[in-house]
């Protein structure tokens, strides 16, 4: 088996980070910290209060510390650990996981609403709605200004060099599991906030368990979104459907070279795997087929297997991942 020419090295990094991750790793320990100061608030404030939406604001908020603070810990573990011979590909993957994690969690969190605010539709409790209204509020700002420090620099790894759906493969899925958690926050806080003022205004009791309900039925469909994106990474799916067609026309499209066999899968945000096999009359050095996909970006590691015809003609190409 022949590799690309990065091989020519006696050993090549195995470092599939995304650009900017020491300063994603900084903002998601700022949100960490004021996502932590809030939750105590909101949660002894609706204890207080008697308000179901805000308590359940506040253990949602509670998930989000331990989820946030677990994908602290994963930009941590990818960073130190990025060296590590025992991981063959790099330490790339740690976010995906996180993020599957983390959607996981916000599921049971938001099938825990559910269980909760069906039980205070069936026995309303006494809500002191002033008071409950005014946490509510300093919930609402903290969720949206972390929002905004997460996504201020999140949104850079979400433009795809490639065209079509597959954008996401391009996006730090650690990052955007944290921005998922605080978006989520800022919703049942504005869901809180609209059911305590109807509350107070209208004497409508019901709709603050009601809008519970409503915001983990939000919660689910963010979560499930999450989780097959980051299932798509884990499981090693084809990356790039487009991008894999491009690179086996220009292998085919030089000399007699038929692919027989192509796999492009993710290794880390923004980078991307590639195994080929080919059979050809005329074998060539792998920096040769390297050579042939210039300009096909994240491509950060290339194997090639070169298999020489010795019969008059070389077999049909096969479908990829085949």
């Amino acid at each position: 088996m022949h590799h690309d020419a990065a091989l020519e090295k006696l050993t090549h990094d195995h470092r599939f980070a995304a650009s900017g991750e020491a300063r994603s790793e900084q903002r998601t320990l700022w949100v960490v910290a004021l996502t932590t100061v809030t939750m105590f608030a909101e949660i002894v404030g609706g204890w207080l209060t008697g308000s179901m939406a805000l308590l359940a604001d506040g253990w949602h908020m509670g998930s989000h510390v331990a989820a946030l603070g677990l994908a602290a810990f994963a930009y941590r573990f990818a960073r130190t650990h990025a060296q590590d011979r025992r991981f063959s590909m790099g330490t790339g993957k740690v976010g995906s996981l996180t993020g599957f994690s983390s959607a996981l969690l916000l599921g049971v969190i938001a099938l825990l609403m559910i269980w909760e605010s069906a039980h205070r539709l069936a026995a309303p409790v006494l809500i002191d709605y002033s008071a409950a209204i005014i946490v509510t509020v300093i919930g609402l700002v903290v969720n949206v200004a972390s929002a905004f420090m997460l996504s201020s620099h999140g949104h850079d790894h979400g433009h795809s060099h490639n065209h079509g759906h597959d954008h996401h493969h391009h996006q730090d899925h650690n990052l955007r599991a944290a921005y998922v958690h605080v978006l989520t926050d800022a919703l049942t806080s504005l869901l809180a906030l609209v059911a305590l003022i109807g509350g107070l205004m209208l004497g409508l009791d019901w709709l603050d368990p009601l809008m519970g309900i409503v915001g983990a039925v939000v919660i689910l469909w963010w979560a499930r979104g999450l989780m097959r994106e980051c299932a798509s990474v884990l499981l090693d799916m084809e990356a790039n459907p487009a991008t894999a067609q491009t690179i086996r026309h220009r292998i085919e499209a030089d000399a007699d070279n038929r692919v027989v066999d192509l796999h492009l899968w993710q290794v880390g945000t923004g980078h991307f795997a590639l195994i080929v096999s080919l059979a050809t009359h005329h074998p060539r050095p792998p920096e040769h087929y390297r050579a042939l996909l210039d300009g096909i970006g994240n491509l950060s590691h290339c194997t090639f297997e070169v298999i020489p015809c010795d019969d008059a003609r070389c077999p049909p190409a096969q479908v990829a991942g085949a």
